[in-house]
């Protein structure tokens, strides 16, 4: 019995050996028999082919770009169950999308509900997978060949084709910024191709040419299935180098080959650009994928990858003559209004340059309410769109791939992610809480099709003059003229009331202390008194001139961009304001930090924009005249508004905190908690009376619901109505 039981116990550990070895670690039994070789996509020229009932016809890449976020949980916990994705998918095929992009290896769930969605599908959709690239090891002094970037990327590239493949399993932490669980359903006959990499670093891509220049066995390279041209560079030999080893994997283990594409984008495009666009886009790195050939042994073959947002290339703009990007002229992409698209001027530049598909694998513009950059021609932002010009803006970048060649895209992205961050204001918030509230000032938030709005099933308030919702619990202030508050995620809502309201004739003022640190009991602006000090001060002056504006000394911007804009130090002794300074500014939100132009000049260009500035119009997504970028709406006796937190200097409003005073030892921005502000409201013409508005906040404990935004249906319309 004991030499039984050591028997059996010896085969259980043996099976786990082999268990882990198999699906922990990649171990695998190579025969050396030459099997046929399984695919199902191929490219031919710059066309890409997929394989239906025996032959190849041609097929358009329709995407959509797919996150791992949802509210209240960062992008790393992978926290989107199977639920979820099987109705997203049905969501995502319903709008004509035939693709989806993941960057990374996700949870389980997410190839199970894959695997479910499109088993008994006779139309599937198919996917794109990534392999990301950690981002550490990007903005360290490492270059590409260090064995953390390097060995990595191509263990973890591996990896990922084992997961497709159902033959993995992955505990928690073994693959940065990617999911874990068991991997068992095969997936592969879905998947189109890999896009290898991450947007890359220009610093990474500088440093590791300049490192390796002119070392043997760092610009040549030649494997089974890629090899280098004679022009390529040592980061794109690497590349070369992972791209032909995940091949020679998934060939030997799995007998099966799929396209390959290596991300790019404009930082690190192939193009060379004038003196003037180098200096001002610091343009120092130039990976071009057709220094990466292909043997007869890679069957389906290589297509280029980009990531193009339509405002992004409007540095173009800075060039006089455009045939030196290899264009007929800079005339030639105007339209009949005389505006430049130097979108299609860049797409089509990319089209010239590739002889193999060119994918743009990301485009998109965002629905927030902030902006980082703008194309003063096409009016295709980086933010401040609503959701109807959202959707007229990927429908102009549909037309703009389709006509320069292209072979489709992918819609960045499918859903809004509360956890993202914006340059332009993230130094304004709380980075380690912003999975916890959805803040409309950071445009990185808002690129979805699919919203995520506070409440559980609708939000607590909607701009639109109806005001069925506000009760008694939220009146804060009553007399001749009353005001309400209220909150969410999201926005802080207000409610006016004025019996015989002319609203386009008379001005109404609100002033908010959200600080004990700071403010004004004047605002000389306007001539209006506070009985305490304030902050801020909404001011109501008709459709077209109402706007928020901050006491000077609580100005965020100033407080971290006064020498690009003021071209000041503010923390200079004699640039600081004063604590009860009466001056109240427009609330600014930077655009263009202060570069020069060019060496020879010391002259520099900085740009900022009014953020706090007031868009009125109806904000309830059910009206159809539905605005999802309007503050204000009036109707008879009332006005509605509703400002994001932010704008109020709130830095994490789920816990409360908001803006330190910048000059009281801090030198920037740093934080307090609060649990009360204060509000008022009146006409300016007798001190205005401010009353407690108690604030708890909601920790961590999130409220929302999902909604398809406009430009899904139009989207829809394009892409599955052919309209």
């Amino acid at each position: 019995m004991k030499k039984f039981i050591i028997i059996i116990s010896a085969i259980i550990l043996v099976l786990l050996a082999l268990d882990w070895m198999h699906f922990h670690e990649g171990v695998y039994l190579d025969l050396g028999e030459d099997k046929p070789i399984q695919y199902f996509m191929k490219v031919d020229g710059e066309e890409i082919y997929m394989e239906k009932d025996g032959s190849f016809v041609p097929f358009e890449i329709k995407g959509v770009n797919l996150g791992s976020g949802i509210p209240g949980e960062w992008a790393t916990s992978f926290a989107v169950d199977e639920e979820t994705y099987l109705r997203w998918f049905s969501y995502i095929q319903d709008m004509g999308a035939n693709t989806i992009r993941v960057y990374t290896i996700q949870n389980d769930d997410f190839y199970n509900a894959f695997y479910k969605y499109n088993k008994d599908n006779q139309n599937p959709l198919y996917m794109l997978h990534g392999v990301w690239v950690n981002d550490y090891v990007l903005n360290s002094h490492r270059d590409a060949y260090d064995k953390d970037f390097y060995d990595t990327f191509l263990e973890n590239s591996k990896i990922m084709v084992d997961v497709i493949h159902g033959q993995r399993k992955l505990n928690l932490g073994r693959v940065a910024s990617a999911g874990h669980g068991t991997y068992q359903n095969d997936i592969s006959e879905w998947v189109i191709g890999y896009i290898l990499g991450v947007e890359w670093d220009d610093s990474t891509v500088s440093y590791t040419d300049d490192l390796y220049e002119g070392i043997e066995g760092f610009s040549a390279y030649k494997g089974e299935y890629m090899y280098t041209s004679e022009d390529a560079t040592p980061f794109e030999t690497m590349l070369t180098m992972v791209g032909d080893k995940v091949i020679e994997y998934e060939t030997k283990r799995y007998d099966q080959q799929r396209l390959v594409a290596f991300s790019n984008w404009p930082t690190t495009d192939p193009f060379e650009y004038p003196e003037i666009i180098k200096n001002f886009f610091m343009k120092c790195a130039q990976v071009d994928t057709e220094h990466i050939k292909t043997t007869s042994a890679f069957i389906p073959g290589q297509f280029a990858s980009y990531h193009v947002y339509p405002y992004y290339p409007y540095y173009l703009s800075f060039a006089d003559d455009w045939a030196v990007f290899g264009l007929e002229s800079k005339n030639a992409f105007r339209d009949e209004l005389g505006r430049i698209n130097a979108y299609r001027a860049y797409l089509t530049m990319l089209n010239n340059h590739h002889n193999m598909p060119v994918v743009i694998s990301e485009f998109g513009v965002s629905t927030g309410r902030g902006m980082a950059q703008v194309d003063k021609d096409t009016g295709r932002n980086q933010g401040n769109t609503s959701e109807q010009a959202q959707g007229q803006a990927l429908i102009d970048c549909w037309n703009d791939i389709k006509t320069t060649g292209c072979n489709g895209g992918c819609v960045f992205t499918w859903q809004d992610e509360w956890f993202k961050r914006t340059w332009n204001t993230m130094h304004a918030v709380n980075l380690t809480r912003t999975a916890y509230w959805s803040d409309y000032q950071t445009n990185e938030q808002y690129f979805g099709l699919l919203s995520f709005d506070p409440g559980k099933e609708k939000s607590v308030s909607y701009v639109d003059g109806d005001v069925s919702e506000w009760t008694e619990d939220d009146l804060i202030q009553d007399g001749e003229i009353e005001l309400s508050i209220k909150y969410d995620e999201k926005f802080m809502y207000f409610l006016v009331k004025k019996n015989g309201l002319d609203f386009e004739n008379e001005t109404l003022y609100i002033p908010l202390d959200i600080t004990p640190k700071s403010g004004s009991n004047y605002c000389e602006n306007f001539g209006v008194k506070f009985d305490r000090d304030a902050d801020f001060v909404i001011v109501l002056n008709g459709k077209d001139n109402s706007r928020i504006m901050a006491q000077e000394r609580y100005d965020a911007l100033r407080s971290t961009y006064s020498k690009d804009i003021y071209d000041y130090d503010t923390y200079l002794k004699n640039n600081v304001p004063d604590k009860n300074s009466p001056k109240f500014v427009t609330i600014e939100l930077i655009l263009r930090t202060a570069i020069a132009l060019s060496p020879e000049t010391k002259e520099t260009v900085a740009e900022s924009y009014e953020t706090g500035k007031l868009l009125y119009g109806i904000a309830n997504p059910e009206s159809p005249e539905f605005n999802s970028l309007a503050d204000f709406y009036a109707n008879g006796d009332y006005i509605e508004i509703k400002l994001p937190w932010q704008i109020m200097n709130f830095a994490d409003p789920s816990k409360m905190l908001v803006h330190d005073d910048y000059y009281d030892g801090n030198y920037g921005i740093e934080y307090i908690d609060i649990d009360k502000m204060y509000a008022g409201i009146g006409a300016g013409n007798e001190r205005i009376t401010l009353d407690e508005v108690e604030l708890s906040g909601w920790g961590n404990k999130v409220t929302y619901h999902e909604r398809l935004k406009s430009s899904y249906y139009i989207m829809q319309n394009l892409w599955k109505e052919g309209k």
